[in-house]
């Protein structure tokens, strides 16, 4: 998927654990690992919003897009 998600790198720099970022966000764990491992076909800005306040960041630092190597062959 050309979609990256970073929330990783971030709970790392903010040394979070998974679960606290759940708790603190109001989502399942599971929901949360979903998203966290770009499984997710779609993210509601509500969460993305939450996710960024948490985490103190931009949308920017938790998504990026990454070239298709698929699409370009």
């Amino acid at each position: 998927m050309p979609i990256a998600v970073d929330i990783d790198v971030m709970l790392a720099k903010r040394k979070m654990s998974v679960g606290e970022l759940a708790e603190r966000v109001g989502i399942t764990p599971a929901n949360l690992a979903v998203l966290k491992n770009g499984r997710a076909k779609a993210v509601r800005f509500t969460t993305l919003a939450a996710l960024c306040e948490v985490l103190e960041c931009q949308p920017g630092d938790l998504l990026r897009w990454e070239a298709d190597d698929a699409a370009e062959a």
